[in-house]
C-alpha cells in the first residue's frame, strides 16, 4: 500500500511541477517571489490532485494519460492537456532528472499494455 501512496505522491508532483511551469511562463498571476500559482492554474493543480488521490488504477498506471479511464471533466481535461504541450518539451530544462524519468516510465508503460493486449 506505502507503494501506491509513493506513486500517487510522484504523479502529483510531476503534474504540479509542470502546472508550475507553465503558469510562470503563461500567466500575469503567478507570483515569482513565493512560487505562487495565478488562480486557474491553482484550481487546475487542485483538481489534479483530487483526481489522483481518487484514483481506482494507481497501482496499474502510471500516469493518466496512460489510463484507459479518463475521469477529468472535458473543460479540466483540456486545460490539463494544454498544460502538458506546453511544460513537456520544456520541463528538461528546469528537472532534467525529473523528464527522463517520466520519459522512460511512459515508455515502460506503453510497452506493458501492448503486451497485455
Amino acid at each position: 500500500m506505502a507503494d501506491i501512496e509513493w506513486k500517487r505522491k510522484r504523479e502529483q508532483y510531476v503534474v504540479d511541477e509542470m502546472i508550475h511551469l507553465y503558469c510562470r511562463k503563461n500567466h500575469k498571476g503567478f507570483d515569482r517571489k513565493t512560487g505562487r500559482l495565478c488562480h486557474a492554474c491553482r484550481e487546475l493543480a487542485d483538481y489534479a490532485k483530487l483526481r489522483s488521490e481518487k484514483c481506482p488504477f494507481m497501482e496499474k498506471k502510471t500516469f493518466c494519460s496512460n489510463c484507459r479511464v479518463h475521469c477529468y471533466k472535458p473543460e479540466m481535461r483540456e486545460k490539463i492537456r494544454q498544460v502538458m504541450r506546453y511544460s513537456g518539451p520544456r520541463i528538461i530544462f528546469f528537472h532534467p532528472i525529473l523528464a527522463v524519468w517520466h520519459v522512460i516510465s511512459s515508455m515502460k508503460e506503453k510497452r506493458k499494455q501492448k503486451e497485455e493486449r
